[in-house]
């Protein structure tokens, strides 16, 4: 277009009853606004800990790890502490089904629909065979600029994938997005399931450069029980600990323990524990958050 200032690249469309709808390529060069990036509560102090005070506005989080693990679970705890702070949050679902979610939180003591109703919370379920990347990105925009989304939840990044035509065309849109939510002060939490349960476990594609930090979940064997190690492995914004923590699942939230020293076989994919650290109970915190 001689003489005028275009838009270049590729941009999504649908053709809908009526007409067109064009969503631009989102540039996040000229999205930027003013915030204090302090570092805010996940609702764990053990937690906090491990990340080196919490999770920092216009930052990004990646939850790594295989099926059942607890990634959700935990994101979902992320944001409820954000809710009841007062902040509006903002979850898309690729995988599972919105009642099944809303059911699982329900039974886990984090309920959902009363923030749903209150309008603190947009919960959209997307499916990626129908939603285009731009089109996506669009929508995020929207949840920052129109409803004041302060947190962001995107579960899973393995659906996502599947809308894209090509994986360098994924680390292009989600470099631009992130990049984005990032500089709007927005705290986002990506969910990425990795195959496999124990032994090689892998991702369908390496975000990890992408991410400012990095929760590890991990399966592993003591006492006869399969339990779950939790580990930082990267932050680009905190001093975060190198620590190896247990994690367990229980009604109203999550629990993280001690410091566990002796694993072996971590880097292998097969951890165990051998230490001489208590184990967490299979009961969460009492009243008075010691047990």
């Amino acid at each position: 277009m001689r003489g005028i200032k275009f838009r270049g690249g590729y941009h999504d469309f649908s053709l809908e009853t009526g007409g067109i709808r064009v969503f631009p390529r989102l540039i996040a060069a000229e999205h930027h606004v003013s915030f204090k990036p302090e570092a805010r509560s996940t609702g764990s102090g053990e937690l906090d800990l491990l990340l080196g005070g919490g999770l920092v506005p216009g930052t990004n989080t990646l939850l790594l790890g295989p099926s059942g693990v607890g990634k959700t679970t935990t994101a979902i705890r992320f944001m409820l502490t954000a809710l009841e702070r007062g902040e509006t949050c903002t979850y898309y679902l690729f995988d599972e089904g919105l009642a099944t979610l809303l059911a699982r939180s329900t039974l886990l003591g984090m309920d959902l629909a009363t923030h749903v109703e209150a309008g603190r919370l947009t919960i959209m379920q997307i499916d990626p065979a129908e939603v285009s990347p731009g089109e996506f990105s669009t929508m995020a925009r929207q949840a920052v600029e129109e409803r004041g989304s302060a947190l962001v939840v995107i579960d899973s990044l393995n659906a996502y994938i599947h809308a894209m035509p090509g994986e360098e065309f994924l680390i292009l849109q989600m470099h631009e997005l992130l990049s984005y939510l990032n500089q709007q002060g927005v705290t986002t939490l990506l969910v990425l399931g990795q195959h496999g349960i124990v032994g090689d476990v892998r991702s369908d594609i390496d975000l990890s450069y992408l991410s400012d930090c990095i929760l590890l979940f991990r399966f592993f064997e003591a006492k006869g029980e399969v339990r779950t190690a939790l580990s930082v492995v990267k932050s680009r914004v905190n001093a975060h600990e190198r620590t190896i923590r247990e994690m367990k699942l229980f009604v109203g939230g999550l629990q993280v323990g001690e410091a566990l020293d002796d694993f072996e076989g971590v880097l292998s994919g097969l951890p165990a524990y051998r230490g001489r650290v208590a184990m967490l109970s299979g009961e969460g915190p009492s009243e008075d958050g010691v047990r």
